[in-house]
């Protein structure tokens, strides 16, 4: 068993609270009161959840460490609003989540883990390696800290900053059950997406466990290029990706979401194009095109705006609903593929492709 100190009562998903308030012989309701106090008035003191008994308060003082998890360490900000949050962990790693501010919404960008295995060639994260996984409690306090500061104003959640969810799994299925449960942070799970690099077991075992938006990081429309820039493809190729993906249970109304990262003179031809539209013919999908964000030491180049737009051209030509995401944050390196591009407190370790 962990060391009481080490505990914190964020770790614990909406069963867990509840199990522990049975295990002590009270109420089911006594839970709810927990999660109001934690998630609704974000106390950071046991002492003051008013309406439990001295008893239990003390009980959960013993059992349990209370506050956050994350110190801030730096925040930047783009000129076009977007926001960068360095955050640094109990034991000295440092994560960073991005803020990115809309008319009709603000999205926060999670990180689940401190580096990431799969080592992409054209992500900065993937460049450090995976240090270790975030607690649930790490990640949550990303969103409760970041809509603190923001004046509660966060209304959907993207799992793409450092790390690749799925191979956190486990943490990352208290952490969605804690954001969308009407009586702890309850948001709608039509506004959480998690993306995906393609860890093909853990595609399916998130859609058997949790109700949520699925981004898949595709960025090649054939194995032999799919192995070059993203080594887990290796592992389990397109046809496997591609049969885990259409078998995940969308949320209604909602579409399967294929990510493509448009590397110069790399996958970005007219041929890359009509490939990857038979590709996914006959899927129910969107396609989310990301032109390259620049960042040192990484090999890419983004190609011109009339390349892209000719990509897309193409793909809608095959009735493919298709849009162009437009970079925000480049400027203090918080777009997509940048995090970690400034890291100097985090060693560069050897990347593995876990299984």
């Amino acid at each position: 068993m962990q060391d009481k100190q080490s505990i914190n009562i964020k770790d614990l998903s909406p069963q867990e609270i509840e199990d522990f308030v049975l295990d002590n012989n009270l109420k089911p309701f006594r839970a709810r009161q927990i999660s109001k106090w934690l998630y609704k008035k974000g106390v950071d003191c046991f002492e003051e959840m008013s309406d439990l008994s001295k008893e239990f308060r003390d009980l959960l003082e013993f059992s349990f460490s209370i506050g956050s998890s994350l110190e801030l360490d730096q925040e930047q900000v783009s000129e076009d609003g977007t926001k960068k949050y360095l955050f640094k962990l109990s034991d000295g790693n440092q994560i960073e989540s991005v803020l990115i501010p809309e008319k009709s919404r603000n999205t926060l960008c999670i990180s689940s883990q401190v580096g990431c295995a799969l080592g992409c060639t054209f992500c900065m994260t993937g460049t450090v390696g995976k240090i270790r996984n975030l607690r649930p409690s790490e990640i949550l306090d990303q969103y409760i800290l970041v809509n603190e500061y923001n004046g509660n104003s966060i209304t959907n959640i993207v799992f793409m900053g450092m790390g690749e969810p799925l191979d956190n799994l486990e943490n990352l299925v208290k952490v969605i059950n804690v954001l969308t449960d009407p009586n702890y942070i309850g948001l709608s799970p039509k506004r959480i997406t998690v993306s995906t690099s393609g860890l093909v077991p853990q595609i399916k075992k998130l859609g058997e466990q949790v109700s949520v938006n699925l981004a898949i990081s595709l960025n090649a429309p054939t194995d032999e290029l799919r192995n070059e820039i993203m080594p887990i493809n290796k592992r389990y190729p397109i046809k496997k990706l591609l049969e885990a993906s259409v078998n995940f249970p969308v949320p209604n109304r909602k579409y399967l979401m294929f990510e493509y990262v448009l590397l110069k003179d790399i996958n970005d031809s007219d041929s890359d194009a009509h490939t990857l539209a038979r590709l996914l013919r006959g899927i129910k999908c969107k396609i989310n095109i990301i032109p390259f964000n620049e960042a040192h030491p990484l090999p890419y180049k983004s190609p011109t705006w009339d390349r892209v737009l000719q990509f897309q051209t193409i793909l809608v030509s095959y009735n493919i609903n298709v849009r162009i995401r437009k970079s925000r944050g480049s400027d203090i390196l918080g777009a997509c593929g940048q995090l970690a591009a400034k890291y100097p407190s985090i060693r560069v370790k050897e990347t593995q492709v876990p299984i």
